[in-house]
């Protein structure tokens, strides 16, 4: 008999309670023989490992989850809780006992103890060479278990920089694991978890049910993005004498990320053809995805309320923060030809009609005033967004000058849009954690920093293609990029577009060294506000009558006023509504992040509770520096 928690321990040598889990039945040795069994556990180790849809763990704010989805690409923060203070806009700045990511229970659920999800791993690593199994068969299991530790370790290596390495299952009552590795130490494990892993899984397909398991572009992919890390500024910063910049990385990173993008195309890997279809394609049928979490509303469990946080409130939704875009990402989205706002080109940009003759991204990402935005099967639905409007004869309550439609059905009725009893209602679309745009993107940042700009620019180039982004005069944009600082901007803001609301933004500004370079930044959105003299005594009832007037029905046509407007002439538009108003929070202050917060630091439980585990350099007390070897 193995021990159970043999298979749950955690954090250091010390015997107390907070590093063992409290699950120590036994587990019979017999099980690492029977395929079902370990596919069972290996089921279990999935559903923890594997990253949900973003905002649908709905314990993000209790467990400060929300400190790592925070960004400058939406406005959550404007609810205040732990991403607020992260950013520093509001509440007193993080403490050491404030990030707890690594966990602080002894639950054994998703995102309450990564080290009970590493230790899941170690346990079947250890004893399925022990089982009875044919060598096939275990090869499959242990590509997947070593590629799963490695995807746990790299998330808690972005986070902290230098962790406790436990790579076998410990004894409850000989817990061995203590101190924190250096950042090299833990890369080293990571990077040798994902090339275990792409040998055990190469020639290995998953047909059916096993859709969702790690494949070897998967692993393949993943070793390039870890090691695209290790070459970041995070790791490996420009102008830190104490640790010298070290070139030979971003070698290491181009070949492996490289090799990921030509495993990935032999094995039938490819961009969607239309940008807007990213999220509902399902399943096998799509080429894009590497590595997802199958959601489904027809299995037990397996669904989700995303499609109530994207929607607005006419169509059943109760729109979350999360998905609220800042000003700076509206901004951020080029013209129609690739170039910037503001630059020349054969676009010129209208603060007015801000939606006008921009990356088409920006048309399958927003919902904005007077746009198309196909709901409940009606693809002719148009929403509008300003303040006080109806959509279809329900009030939007707080309407949001833009919403994000990227994600949700346009067949679902509003009627259905809850998940209701675990089981029936809600969209069961995919979380798709990584896919191949960001392979590619990742080969891109690899080929700037080596000097190779061609292939740096080609990756952008084939993006911007799929986008529908014009080639124009300028090359999709690019024609005027020629220095590797330059594409390096380029490439940052390109991710923020890409991924826009895919919870990568936070990672980045963090793997580049640019989250502390928001300070001083305001966090803002828009709203839309219909044409009236607000300076009046009467403006409120003037901003009614000039609701009521677009929103009275035409005779002639059985529509509202406000369907016949050009939205796209800005003398009509402007008769009927101003510009997009810019605003923040109430009495919120300019982010303000310390520079020391590239990497944070463990809280007081497990510092206090461990053995040699000492607080960051920066944070109070600090003395452990992750990029000392």
């Amino acid at each position: 008999m193995l021990v159970a928690i043999s298979s749950a321990a955690l954090l250091s040598c010390n015997n107390d309670d907070f590093f063992i889990l409290p699950d120590r039945g036994g587990m019979d040795a017999e099980i690492w023989s029977v395929e079902g069994a370990v596919d069972f556990h290996l089921n279990g180790t999935y559903q923890v490992c594997i990253p949900m849809f973003p905002w649908e763990w709905g314990r993000e704010t209790q467990e400060r989850y929300d400190i790592h989805m925070v960004s400058d690409e939406h406005v959550f923060a404007f609810g205040g809780d732990w991403g607020a203070r992260a950013m520093g806009i509001t509440g007193t700045p993080l403490t050491n006992h404030d990030v707890r990511y690594v966990g602080n229970r002894y639950q054994t659920g998703y995102g309450l103890n990564r080290y009970y999800d590493i230790a899941r791993c170690n346990n079947a690593i250890r004893w399925i060479p022990e089982g009875d199994l044919d060598a096939e068969t275990q090869a499959k299991f242990l590509g997947q278990y070593h590629a799963l530790r490695a995807m746990v370790y790299l998330e808690l290596v972005k986070v902290y920089g230098g962790v406790t390495l436990v790579l076998e299952p410990q004894d409850p009552d000989n817990i061995t694991a203590q101190g924190r590795a250096s950042a090299r130490a833990c890369f080293e494990v990571i990077i040798d978890d994902l090339t275990k892993a792409m040998e055990y899984l190469e020639g290995i397909t998953w047909t059916g049910n096993d859709w969702g398991r790690i494949t070897y572009e998967a692993a393949a992919a993943l070793k390039g993005k870890a090691l695209l890390y290790w070459a970041s500024p995070q790791f490996n910063p420009l102008d830190d004498p104490k640790h010298p910049y070290d070139m030979s990385r971003w070698q290491e990173a181009l070949a492996a990320n490289r090799e990921a993008y030509d495993i990935g195309l032999a094995a039938g890997k490819r961009l969607v053809e239309n940008y807007a279809d990213i999220f509902r394609i399902q399943g096998a049928s799509n080429p894009e995805t590497l590595i997802s979490r199958p959601y489904s509303t027809d299995v037990e469990r397996r669904g989700h309320n995303g499609e109530r946080k994207w929607r607005p409130s006419s169509e059943g939704g109760s729109p979350h923060l999360a998905y609220r875009a800042s000003t700076k990402l509206l901004d951020a989205y080029p013209m129609k030809d690739g170039n910037q706002l503001g630059e020349d080109g054969e676009y010129t940009y209208d603060p007015i009609l801000f939606w006008k003759d921009r990356d088409p991204r920006f048309e399958a990402t927003f919902a904005y005033n007077g746009s198309t935005w196909a709901l409940s099967g009606n693809a002719n639905r148009r929403q509008w967004t300003y303040e006080g409007a109806s959509n279809d004869g329900r009030s939007e309550g707080a309407n949001w000058g833009v919403y994000c439609k990227r994600f949700a059905s346009p067949t679902l009725s509003r009627t259905a849009v809850d998940y209701n009893n675990d089981t029936g209602g809600g969209n069961p679309v995919d979380w798709i954690e990584m896919r191949f745009a960001e392979v590619m993107l990742n080969l891109a940042d690899c080929a700037n920093e080596t000097g190779d700009m061609g292939t740096a620019k080609e990756m952008v180039r084939q993006i911007r293609q799929r986008a529908g982004i014009e080639q124009g005069s300028n090359d999709y944009g690019l024609g005027h990029i020629a220095s590797i600082e330059e594409m390096r901007a380029l490439l940052l803001n390109e991710r923020m577009i890409e991924f826009a609301f895919e919870n990568k933004r936070n990672a980045d500004l963090r793997r580049t060294r640019n989250w502390h370079k928001l300070s001083g930044e305001i966090l803002s959105t828009v709203t839309i506000v219909v044409e009236h003299d607000e300076t009046a005594s009467n403006a409120s009832s003037l901003r009614n009558e000039k609701i009521a007037e677009l929103e009275a029905i035409d005779p002639a046509t059985g529509r509202p006023f406000r369907d016949g407007i050009d939205m796209n002439d800005p003398v009509e538009y402007s008769k009927h509504f101003k510009a997009r108003r810019i605003v923040q929070a109430a009495n919120f202050r300019p982010i303000d992040i310390p520079e020391y917060h590239n990497f944070y630091t463990f809280h007081n439980d497990y510092v206090w509770r461990g053995v040699d585990i000492y607080p960051t350099i920066g944070w109070e007390g600090g003395t452990f520096d992750p990029l000392d070897d």
